[in-house]
C-alpha cells in the first residue's frame, strides 16, 4: 500500500480500532509533550508504549528531542493519553498529518487536551525557564488545519475561538503553582529561528512568546468542542531587542526545556489530580 492510499484508507476511527487493540485503557485526557518534554511520559503507570509507525494514518516525529509515541496508561490516578513527540508543519507533513492525533483523540472519546510545547519568549518581562499559560494566540504559520470541506459532525464551519484556552483549567494549574506566567503564544510555520526584526515584529501584535507548533492542534481541539490547557516553556529570550540578542541553538532549547521538564511534569499531574 502506497502512503497516500494508506492515508485514505486510515482515518481516526482505523487508528482507534489499532490502539485499542493495544490497551483496554480509556483516556480521560490527552496530552501532547513538546521538544525536550518528554520525560513526564515515563511517569505514566502501566504503560502501554505503541511507536507512532504502529498506529494507521499517524506519521513518525522527526525533529530533535521528539521520541514519536503514544504512552497510554495512569498518570496522578487519571488515566491518560500521552504523546511523546508531536508532529510539526515544517517536517513537511501538511496540517492534516499535524493534528491527525487530535482527531483520533477525540474519536477515542477524549475530551480534554493538555498540550505543552518549547518557545522563545518575546516579552522582555519572561526569563529563560518560565512556564507560560497560553491565554490567547496569532496564527502566523500561513496555514490553518481547518480549510477545506468541513464535517459538521465534527464541528461548525466558522469555529468561535474566543474562549479557546479553557479558564478553569487554568484556574487549576495556578493553583498548583503560582508563578506561573500567562500570555499569547504567536504559532510560526519554522524551521529556522526568527530574525531580530521579525521578533520585534511578532511582539508589536501582542504576542508573549513564539514557537513553531501547539496552534494547529488548538485549532482542531477547539472545532470538536474539546477543553483545551496549554503550557509553554520558555527556553530562551526572543525579544530582538538590540543589545539582548542570543543565538540560539536546537541544543540550547532542548537543554532547557529538559530542565523545565520536571517543574511541568508537577504542573501537569497536579491538574490531574485535581480534575
Amino acid at each position: 500500500m502506497t502512503d497516500t492510499q494508506w492515508k485514505v484508507a486510515a482515518g481516526p476511527d482505523a487508528a482507534v480500532a489499532a490502539i485499542r487493540r493495544r490497551t483496554p485503557v480509556k483516556p480521560l485526557v490527552a496530552i501532547v509533550l513538546g521538544s525536550g518534554l518528554g520525560g513526564l511520559a515515563d511517569d505514566v503507570r502501566d504503560a502501554v508504549r505503541i511507536p507512532y509507525a504502529e498506529i494507521p494514518g499517524w506519521k513518525r516525529s522527526t525533529a530533535p528531542g521528539h521520541a514519536g509515541e503514544l504512552v497510554v496508561g495512569t498518570l496522578a490516578d487519571k488515566p491518560v493519553a500521552v504523546m511523546k513527540g508531536r508532529l510539526h508543519y515544517y517536517e513537511g507533513y501538511d496540517m492534516a498529518d499535524v493534528t491527525f492525533p487530535i482527531r483520533v483523540f477525540h474519536a477515542w472519546g477524549i475530551g480534554t487536551l493538555v498540550v505543552t510545547n518549547a518557545c522563545g519568549g518575546l516579552n522582555p518581562a519572561f526569563r529563560s525557564g518560565d512556564l507560560m499559560l497560553m491565554t490567547d494566540h496569532v496564527n502566523f504559520m500561513g496555514a490553518n488545519p481547518l480549510r477545506g470541506p468541513n464535517d459538521e459532525k465534527l464541528g461548525p464551519r466558522f469555529p468561535d475561538m474566543v474562549g479557546t484556552y479553557t479558564e478553569e483549567l487554568r484556574r487549576l494549574a495556578h493553583e498548583v503553582d503560582a508563578d506561573l506566567r500567562e500570555g499569547t503564544y504567536v504559532g510560526v510555520a519554522g524551521p529556522n529561528f526568527e530574525t531580530p526584526a521579525e521578533l520585534r515584529m511578532l511582539r508589536g501584535l501582542g504576542g508573549d512568546a513564539v514557537g513553531m507548533s501547539t496552534v494547529p492542534e488548538v485549532l482542531v481541539a477547539r472545532h470538536m468542542g474539546m477543553r483545551i490547557l496549554a503550557i509553554a516553556t520558555v527556553t530562551d529570550m526572543a525579544t530582538g531587542i538590540p543589545g539582548q540578542i542570543e543565538h540560539v541553538s536546537a541544543e540550547a532549547v532542548l537543554a532547557v526545556a529538559e530542565k523545565a521538564g520536571k517543574r511541568l511534569a508537577r504542573v501537569i499531574e497536579g491538574v490531574l489530580e485535581k480534575l
